[in-house]
């Protein structure tokens, strides 16, 4: 199928080989995820529940990738789902990407409150699962990091997590200070800088899974750059009708029709055309209709 399709299966080759470490951080990091949920409604930490739905944030990604390698390794079980499952991953994170946005919503319209009348926060128990938190966060740092290097996928994971890492300090910083200072106005301070700190992100996932599913190009590819790509390659006198998408992070696809030139060599055509995409703008996979010159009137083309 070409040079895309063998650079996908190395990038799906390279997911599998870290699967093992991406469960391992996927289970710690969600059950830590659960026991800062519980620890901040016990402690009443505004601060320990943002960290918590930081760390959501964490769980995500790495679900994210791990429903990639799914996705990728089932891709041709089911003949009649010809792309496979690789959309779910998107949809899963449209999904989450408004659940976080409730999350840190939630969380600053609280902090303003308390703001006002700032309530008792239990500062031991407070730090001590902010601490367990952060050895959680070192420890799927430490289990990704290497998988960081080969795959996409374990590297969005991998960066989640380093994110992660310095909002667990803030918390632990903001229990050690109430429990030296009793100025419970660390905890929704703390609150706030997570919070705002998980929106931006928050509509960076929405935004990107909304792009993937009305089929905009990529937003690192010009479209007008790739067309004028392929009309360099020897043999092509025109290209039209060229569509440029996402079909998951990390997998562009593009298809385009490719008027030749009348002594043109099909053959070197194509396989010229797929190298320049794939080597050039990292297409993965091209479907492309070649069409003799004098064919010109034959297809006129789309209009969508």
């Amino acid at each position: 199928m070409g040079a895309g399709h063998d650079h996908g299966q190395q990038a799906m080759r390279a997911g599998e080989k870290h699967r093992g470490r991406l469960w391992a951080a996927f289970v710690l990091l969600a059950m830590f995820m659960v026991v800062e949920a519980v620890a901040a409604w016990v402690t009443g930490s505004l601060a320990l529940l943002s960290d918590a739905g930081h760390m959501f944030t964490d769980v995500l990604g790495i679900g994210m990738a791990l429903a990639a390698i799914t996705a990728a390794s089932r891709a041709s079980r089911d003949g009649q789902r010809t792309f496979g499952l690789y959309r779910a991953e998107v949809l899963a994170a449209l999904a989450n990407a408004v659940l976080l946005f409730g999350v840190a919503i939630y969380v600053l319209v609280e902090a303003v409150r308390r703001f006002t009348a700032p309530p008792e926060v239990l500062a031991g128990p407070m730090f001590a699962v902010a601490v367990a938190g952060l050895v959680a966060n070192i420890v799927a740092f430490l289990l990704l990091r290497s998988g960081s290097q080969e795959s996409l996928n374990v590297r969005g994971a991998y960066l989640e997590v380093l994110g992660d890492l310095f909002t667990s300090v803030g918390v632990i910083v903001a229990a050690a200070v109430i429990a030296v200072t009793d100025w419970w106005y660390a905890d929704p301070i703390i609150a706030v800088a997570v919070g705002l700190f998980i929106l931006p992100r928050t509509y960076q996932l929405g935004r990107a899974a909304v792009r993937v599913l009305v089929q905009a190009a990529p937003p690192h590819l010009d479209v007008a750059t790739v067309r004028d790509a392929l009309r360099g390659v020897d043999g092509v006198a025109d290209v039209h009708d060229l569509h440029v998408w996402t079909l998951t992070s990390g997998m562009e696809v593009a298809s385009a029709h490719l008027v030749l030139d009348r002594e043109a060599d099909l053959a070197a055509v194509l396989a010229s055309s797929r190298r320049l995409l794939h080597d050039r703008f990292a297409i993965e996979h091209a479907t492309l209709q070649a069409e003799p010159r004098d064919a010109d009137g034959v297809c006129d083309g789309s209009t969508w």
